[in-house]
């Protein structure tokens, strides 16, 4: 099996909690051959543990140093559209976090140096390589037409979880001009993806394209993309948000929101007229929680409830498994640049229903 030679470009909570231990844990497939983050001891610290001898605090720089395969672009979202360009236009393949970008100008830029390169570009799209996940796929029309389906996506916070079930190098040591240059640059980018709204409209589209962008990447893939958005609220600051998605014959509600519980509730469920499946997320945080799959069915005098949990492994290995198998055979990934702005349309088309709530 070909080694691919990545380099990781940042190393905050998702990759020490989630993608150091799976490369480490797939080294048939991967070489962690360079480290990348803006906070230099935390580049000491990743890199000694990881015994990786090629460090740096400019994704740039390691990326025209050469030597590399493909990267992992899982810094803040504001640069992941630089990031994975500058990748691309090396002759790199790119595995990039979600969101992949901010605004649509971002998203061409990727989709012309993909084209330019010949290179992949594949979204970090975790729960969608859960193998609950792909059997909910195969057997969505044993369900018959749909009448209803519900997405829900009401979590604690990550860090809630994360404390106590991982340690997280946190650093201190990045510069404050360097934090107000990212907080300056996301409000121009979601500007260009929104026009002039209020403070609490953009922060709403930062939840959309943060967390939400899971739920509505799924719900498409399961159910197709929604003909409208035809009714959305929010509250708490944007922090909550329901929307009403319509599909020819049948609706769906989309609800989420950040709170202060210590558990993890994302599902989405769809009903036929009788039976019904249910695809229950546990936290991605602790790994190999498994994702699982719940069938109902009345037949007759029958009713039938089972749950099938098709495999332990976590989605994000699998996510990188497939990610490999794309890169070496030459394959387009499902999770594509333009399935993604499939996402961000819809985000934008959100925010036009709660302007017009």
């Amino acid at each position: 099996m070909s080694k691919l030679r990545v380099g990781m470009i940042g190393l905050g909570e998702v990759a020490q909690v989630i993608h150091l231990p799976v490369i480490e844990s797939l080294p048939d497939r991967y070489e962690l051959a360079a480290v990348c983050d803006i906070s230099p001891g935390l580049v000491k610290r990743v890199g000694d543990r990881y015994r990786v001898e090629r460090r740096y605090t400019s994704a740039a720089e390691m990326i025209a140093a050469g030597g590399l395969d493909c990267v992992l672009v899982l810094n803040s979202d504001e640069y992941h559209a630089e990031c994975t360009v500058a990748a691309l236009d090396a002759g790199l393949d790119v595995l990039v976090e979600k969101p992949m970008c901010l605004s649509p100008r971002e998203a061409a830029e990727i989709i012309a140096a993909r084209d330019r390169s010949g290179r992949t570009v594949m979204v970090a799209y975790m729960r969608r390589f859960a193998p609950a996940f792909t059997e909910a796929v195969r057997k969505l029309p044993e369900l018959g037409p749909i009448r209803y389906a519900r997405v829900h996506d009401v979590i604690g916070e990550n860090r809630l979880i994360v404390d106590r079930t991982a340690y997280v190098d946190r650093p201190d040591d990045i510069p404050q001009d360097a934090i107000d240059e990212k907080w300056a640059r996301r409000a121009t980018l979601v500007r260009e993806a929104l026009g002039d709204v209020s403070e609490e409209l953009a922060g709403t589209y930062g939840l959309l394209c943060g967390l939400g962008s899971h739920d509505l990447s799924a719900m498409r893939e399961l159910l197709g993309r929604p003909t409208k958005v035809a009714a959305a609220r929010t509250w708490r600051q944007g922090g909550y948000v329901v929307a009403l998605l319509e599909y020819d014959d049948f609706v769906v509600t989309y609800e989420t929101g950040v709170d202060d519980q210590l558990r993890f509730d994302a599902h989405i469920e769809v009903y036929g007229a009788a039976a019904s499946l249910r695809i229950q997320y546990d936290t991605p945080y602790v790994r190999h929680f498994p994702t699982v799959l719940e069938l109902e069915r009345t037949d007759g005098d029958s009713y039938e409830r089972s749950v099938i949990r098709p495999h332990l492994k976590d989605p994000y290995t699998h996510e990188l498994e497939y990610f490999h198998d794309v890169v070496t055979s030459g394959g387009t990934p499902k999770t594509t640049p333009e399935d993604y702005i499939e996402d961000m349309e819809l985000f934008v088309d959100i925010i036009r229903a709660l302007q017009q709530a």
